[in-house]
């Protein structure tokens, strides 16, 4: 049973395995859709293999935006389409006292569907906006409006966010009983994604202050 802010489950977004760590609900999928900086793009190209693009992403609502150069021969074989959308974060680690049972924390995302391509201009003007937002927010205040030729030079794609479900392990390592008593460290070992301080670029033709959207950065969690 879902409720109207829910996913439903499919045959593919449906965990198989440890069923527990499965979320369908949109508040968790999109945090983490929106913490990400990188999703990978699956797609069959026309020769029938099977080929992953990194890229970055945003996200319009219920819709997931990604985009590349409208040159890119695979990602216009991803429009109209069947795709599988991957995210993931990883948060710490896993260290047992065994091999077998070391692991890591993670929040993963799974988004399948069909990507539409954003023909229209504004629309698509738009969407990059969406995109270059999520990467650096306030950034688009800063910079010339995107033109025509820039816009139709970028190939977009939207794809529905109705078939996804978000994967989490959050936890301490899970050791057998017959281990418990080795002499052998087990805990977590945290990541964190930090930013450095911004470098201006060396043609600068003016001398200005690094802008407010990248002092300070940092990602949403």
């Amino acid at each position: 049973m879902t409720d109207n802010n829910d996913l439903a489950p499919t045959d593919r977004t449906a965990l198989k395995r440890i069923p527990e760590r499965g979320h369908f609900d949109r508040d968790t999928v999109n945090a983490i859709i929106d913490e990400a900086m990188i999703c990978h793009v699956g797609i069959v190209d026309e020769t029938g293999r099977p080929v992953v693009i990194p890229t970055f992403h945003g996200r319009d609502g219920d819709d997931l935006l990604i985009h590349g150069s409208a040159a890119s021969r695979l990602l216009r074989t991803a429009r109209n389409s069947e795709v599988c959308v991957t995210i993931t974060l990883i948060d710490s680690l896993v260290l047992a006292r065994t091999a077998f049972h070391h692991s890591a924390n993670y929040r993963s995302v799974v988004v399948f569907g069909v990507p539409e391509h954003i023909t229209d201009d504004a629309e698509a003007d738009a969407a990059l906006n969406v995109l270059v937002e999520a990467l650096i927010p306030g950034r688009m205040a800063e910079v010339r409006p995107n033109t025509n030729k820039e816009i139709r030079a970028t190939l977009t794609l939207r794809l529905p966010i109705n078939e996804a479900s978000a994967k989490i392990r959050n936890g301490p390592p899970v050791d057998d009983e017959e281990d418990m008593d080795a002499e052998v460290w087990a805990g977590l070992l945290p990541i964190s994604t930090t930013f450095g301080d911004p470098v201006t670029a060396a043609d600068m033709r003016h001398d200005l202050p690094p802008p407010p959207s990248v002092v300070g950065y940092g990602r949403p969690s």
